[in-house]
């Protein structure tokens, strides 16, 4: 196939009008920036960037290596807005993630503390003009534009619509081509649509083969954000929230390990190599869609992929009402069981059959709140919750939702005790309206865990892996409420299933601590993600050379988080042990008093954070302070006496009473808790003292 001349294809689709915005191609480094078509390629590669991101890159590759302000991408980026800083945080970060690093090892984007960012790298502009019109614009862009030129329809004939009860209209006996053609209004929409009407269906279609799990394992699968055919910013959300409503939906089914959605929602941009994202999720079976809103009318388009064999297990679309919403998830839920041949349990199968009505604007508050939840905006996808419980209050996920967002609120937008509180109710409501709902008992249960009841966790989240054992989330959540309690060999089991099911689970947010705490200082430091874009991962990078006495290493690490994000705890915390490594030690003192500081003005606090403070005290010799932060913290539930019994980091505290009478306390909670959830286990030995293994 030849490649396709975006410019020739958009003037011909939409006339003069068509791909508004820069007139100028960017070229740096391996990178080619074409910000009129929406496109950035890597070597020639279509790389995915959201809308912000690539506004985001716009600004940066505009203004070269002059300053940045953060007040002006926040202008540019979101005129007319009031938004959190942390959006544009986020969104920097993910821009570093996708760009990487230069030939010379430095990051293309540099923070300039307290004032924004600098693009490092050469910048050369090219006019579009230059360009041949019978030639690729995007050199390199290839065969089929979804590079899915080895991926074959299957050669089945077209059973009948075996759903006539659904509430979903049979499919036209047309394809959408004239339909979406004269209703996109931009050279990107216009791009996307070609990609997928070329492989789109007209009617359903199933494999006849039976698909088959590997080795035992389930079948793992990744449900992409849905895209938008229409450049309708009203109706973007969809986008995201019905891929999580599908995902939700499938949560109960225990021979399918289907990835969260935190990790499939850098896909929100279109995403044009399936064979890429597979590699990247671990996933055999992909699930994309399209839809296309004008009114109450929408249209659905969704084909599921088998990335290992390379076919098109079956394909279509439909169209509905847009007050039947809710009708989506249930009926491409039903299409990838029937699709993959899933056999479900009665008990899987009666909740997968089990509707729960809802008020077609509620449902709507719904999703917007779980796409604005997915963008990291907590306080407003909280008032988007809040307004669905009002029009509906009996629907438990609903309540899940809030109780999460009120969590996250908690957590990281500084919300304090309240905001824990409410979230605790919400989950109580969820679960009282649906007993069996997994999603509430999961967060619930790591919300009990950030805030010192391990106890009340392990209950939900092992009545959790009851309704479905091959959930990695729930695993990774029960070695996480292990770990707290001090029951390290079993949550560093828990934590390595769920990393089996999904290795990508929680990959970027969390840690597996269960190794540092057990002296496994190298298996600690080969199970972090090897990027070195998130700071809180950075920082564990950091401690792990720490307690291998790779002093300046760890430095330089703790350095680097600090600069991803000063506003994290454990990068503050890392640079106090940054700077006493360099010498300066009540530089480190007071940098640890301001975030105890600050930890109590927020009235919660983290206590496995907490315990990090502590030892920043122990190891910069303010023993006082470390000893009163090592209380608060066990007080607060981090209580893993078999590690808080051999930490070297704590050694200066050995012989003061105080530090014994804490130990005391640590190893009665942590005994308490074996007796309780691991009866007739011996009790735990604390591993032998060891700088490294």
């Amino acid at each position: 196939m030849r490649p396709v001349n975006l410019q020739k294809l958009s003037k011909e689709l939409w006339g003069d009008a068509a791909a508004p915005g820069s007139k100028f191609l960017y070229e740096f480094g391996k990178f080619r920036f074409d910000p009129a078509n929406h496109l950035l390629l890597s070597d020639g590669d279509p790389v995915s960037l959201t809308p912000k991101v690539l506004e985001i890159l716009l600004v940066l590759v505009q203004n070269g290596d002059r300053l940045t302000t953060k007040e002006v991408l926040m202008r540019r980026v979101w005129p007319n807005s009031c938004v959190e800083d942390a959006n544009l945080t986020v969104n920097i970060s993910t821009l570093r993630r996708i760009l990487g690093e230069t030939a010379d090892g430095r990051p293309y984007i540099q923070t300039v503390p307290k004032k924004g960012y600098r693009f490092v790298a050469p910048v050369a502009e090219v006019a579009q003009t230059t360009i041949d019109d019978d030639s690729s614009v995007a050199e390199g862009v290839p065969d089929g534009i979804l590079q899915l030129t080895d991926i074959q329809e299957t050669t089945s004939q077209p059973t009948r619509n075996d759903d006539a009860s659904s509430s979903v209209p049979a499919p036209p006996a047309e394809p959408p081509r004239q339909l979406a053609l004269h209703r996109l209004g931009s050279i990107a929409f216009g791009f996307i649509l070609l990609a997928i009407v070329a492989i789109s269906a007209i009617s359903w279609h199933h494999e006849s083969a039976v698909v088959t799990s590997r080795s035992g394992q389930p079948r793992s699968l990744a449900v992409l954000p849905f895209q938008n055919l229409r450049a309708d910013e009203d109706s973007e959300f969809l986008g995201f929230s019905l891929a999580d409503a599908v995902i939700t939906k499938l949560g109960y089914v225990s021979e399918l390990s289907v990835r969260p959605s935190y990790a499939v929602q850098k896909y929100k941009s279109p995403a044009v190599d399936m064979r890429r994202i597979a590699t990247d999720l671990n996933v055999d079976t992909i699930l994309t869609g399209t839809f296309l809103r004008d009114g109450d009318d929408l249209r659905i388009t969704c084909q599921l992929i088998d990335a290992q064999a390379k076919n098109i297990l079956w394909k279509g679309s439909f169209d509905l009402k847009y007050e039947k919403l809710l009708t989506v998830q249930d009926s491409v839920a039903n299409r990838i069981i029937k699709g993959l041949e899933v056999s479900l349990s009665p008990s899987e199968a009666a909740r997968l059959n089990t509707e729960t009505a809802i008020a077609p604007l509620a449902y709507e508050y719904y999703l917007r709140g779980i796409d604005l939840y997915s963008t990291s905006d907590f306080p407003m996808a909280i008032r988007m919750l809040e307004k669905s419980t009002q029009l509906a209050p009996d629907y438990a996920l609903t309540w899940a939702h809030l109780g999460k967002s009120y969590t996250a609120n908690a957590s990281f937008q500084f919300g304090g005790g309240e905001q824990y509180l409410k979230a605790q109710q919400s989950f109580e409501r969820a679960l009282a309206l649906q007993s069996d709902q997994i999603d509430a008992r999961i967060y619930m249960a790591n919300m009990f865990t950030d805030t010192g009841r391990v106890e009340r966790a392990v209950p939900l989240l092992r009545q959790a892996l009851a309704m479905n054992p091959n959930r990695a989330e729930t695993h990774w959540e029960l070695g996480y409420a292990y770990r707290f309690a001090g029951m390290l060999q079993e949550s560093v089991s828990e934590a390595e299933t769920a990393r089996r099911l999904d290795p990508g689970v929680k990959l970027n947010s969390s840690t597996l601590n269960g190794y540092l705490y057990l002296q496994q200082y190298e298996r600690f430091l080969d199970s972090l993600p090897k990027s070195d874009d998130q700071a809180l991962i950075t920082f564990y990078r950091g401690f792990g050379e720490y307690y291998q006495d790779n002093r300046a290493a760890a430095a330089e690490h703790f350095d680097r988080a600090l600069e991803l994000d000063p506003s994290l705890f454990q990068a503050q915390i890392g640079k106090a042990f940054s700077l006493g490594i360099r010498g300066h030690v009540s530089e480190g003192l007071l940098m640890l008093h301001q975030v105890e500081t600050r930890i109590d003005q927020r009235g919660v606090g983290d206590p496995e954070a907490a315990y990090k403070i502590a030892q920043g005290y122990a190891v910069l010799g303010d023993r006082e302070s470390a000893l009163r932060v090592l209380g608060r913290s066990i007080d607060s539930g981090f209580f893993p006496y078999p590690y808080l019994s051999t930490d070297p980091l704590l050694d200066s505290l050995r012989k003061e009473p105080d530090f014994m009478r804490l130990m005391s306390s640590a190893r009665q909670r942590h005994l308490a808790f074996a007796r309780a959830f691991f009866p007739g286990q011996k009790d735990a030995k604390p591993p032998e003292r060891s700088s490294s293994q």
